[in-house]
């Protein structure tokens, strides 16, 4: 592989669909929530109806998409890179559905509901066509872990720059109040996504590019290429046979919770528990754009770490980290508001950081699988797929689980005060 000025091209190439889906998702992510509860006002029956559709839906499509992608005969679905890139507008129209309301939504609008589900629905349908072909990308570019770190490496530095979209979100709509700016932000991003990903479609390589030879392989017992439930249910349940997939499965479906919990309702949690005079607009612009830049330096900067102590020992320790720093708040308590601001921010950031590792633990799985099954190509889509099959059902559950606590401590009625809520009566 040919070095330009310091630069792995085939690691650009792998990043820049990064690049282009981190600007997009973490305003999805984090704005999506807090649009359709204050300015849509959905009901709570909606958004949990929303959120159920979403939950199946979500569940669904991954091993689903993952099949396809793996067994197809069409280069559009069983080429990687032709994956992202024909996926790649599609995706970008589907982040732009939500900030465009159908109409002027009245308090429990039905169409606000309907709206809610088609928003995520497609939008998630494209983000796992598109992030599942990258995600096999990662498995199958090289199978030595000193790649797949230089792989991570750069997939930091785009996710880094990637999240800045929060950041300038924030700065130039001043948190979605001004809301015309932030629509016309969303679409200069979904513009500068699509062309970033097209790119990893145009020069993206891997040692599987023989595609033809793979497919001739990947008939997965079948022998004619042909798609049926019984080659899924048989595939589905050898990559369940594996414990450490299984122990995986569980350790990254309360992750996921954890992660739909801090971009979800950061921003309301700030707002409702921390007066403006203590935190204005422009820094709470900034401690957002923080929880997700910050992630992306510390995985940077934990490079030679990983190298050292392992993937293992460092996801391990985060985990006692979060419960250690949340324990701390607890007992302090939330009045402190410039330690609760830390501890947000600090929570998103550990969260996002070993989040990020995570698939090298999957890639290894997937090599794992390969070499148990003697597969002459490995089956990464199906894994990826598989494993968000039983964790994707986790970023329904967050919002839902959330939204109906808080209903019950009374969000809903300051939701629709015109004036900033009192933290003193929240936390009260």
């Amino acid at each position: 592989m040919k070095f330009v000025w310091g630069i792995h091209p085939n690691a650009l190439a792998y990043s820049m669909t990064t690049l282009g889906a981190g600007m997009m998702n973490s305003i999805f992510n984090f704005y999506y929530v807090k649009l359709f509860l204050n300015r849509y006002k959905i009901s709570e029956a909606a958004f949990h109806q929303a959120q159920v559709v979403f939950m199946i839906w979500n569940a669904i499509n991954d091993p689903l998409f993952g099949y396809i992608q793996d067994n197809s005969a069409f280069s559009c679905c069983s080429r990687r890179q032709f994956s992202i890139l024909y996926g790649a507008p599609l995706y970008a129209l589907a982040f732009l559905l939500p900030w465009f309301p159908w109409k002027h939504y009245e308090e429990g609008d039905w169409q606000s509901g309907l709206h809610l589900i088609i928003a995520l629905c497609a939008f998630d349908g494209l983000l796992t066509f598109v992030l599942l072909a990258q995600c096999a990308l990662f498995a199958e570019i090289s199978t030595r872990h000193e790649s797949r770190l230089q792989l991570i490496k750069y997939n930091q530095v785009a996710t880094l720059l990637g999240s800045t979209s929060i950041l300038f979100c924030g700065l130039i709509s001043d948190n979605m109040e001004n809301f015309a700016c932030f629509q016309a932000f969303t679409v200069l991003v979904a513009a500068l996504a699509t062309a970033c990903m097209c790119y990893t479609g145009k020069y993206s390589t891997s040692q599987y590019e023989q595609r033809e030879i793979c497919m001739e392989n990947a008939n997965l017992e079948n022998g004619d290429g042909t798609l049926s439930w019984s080659s899924v249910i048989s595939l589905t349940k050898q990559i369940m046979a594996e414990k450490n997939f299984l122990l995986f499965v569980a350790m990254n479906f309360f992750q996921i919770f954890h992660l739909a919990f801090c971009n979800n309702f950061t921003m309301i949690f700030a707002d409702n528990l921390i007066p403006k005079d203590v935190l204005p607009s422009s820094l709470r612009s900034i401690m957002y754009g923080a929880g997700f830049i910050c992630p992306q330096c510390l995985v940077l900067l934990s490079h030679t770490s990983l190298k050292k102590f392992g993937y293992y020992r460092i996801i391990l320790f985060s985990f006692y980290f979060e419960g250690v720093a949340a324990a701390a708040m607890f007992i302090l308590g939330s009045e402190h508001y410039y330690l609760l601001a830390f501890y947000l921010t600090t929570n998103m950031v550990i969260v996002q950081a070993s989040f990020s590792l995570f698939n090298l633990p999957l890639a290894d799985i997937v090599d794992a699988d390969l070499i148990k099954h003697k597969r002459r190509s490995p089956l990464s889509s199906m894994v990826f797929g598989t494993n968000a099959l039983f964790t994707k059902p986790a970023q329904s559950l967050a919002p839902m689980l959330v939204v109906t606590i808080l209903n019950q401590f009374g969000y809903e009625n300051l939701n629709n005060e015109v004036a900033q809520p009192d933290p003193r009566r929240v936390i009260n």
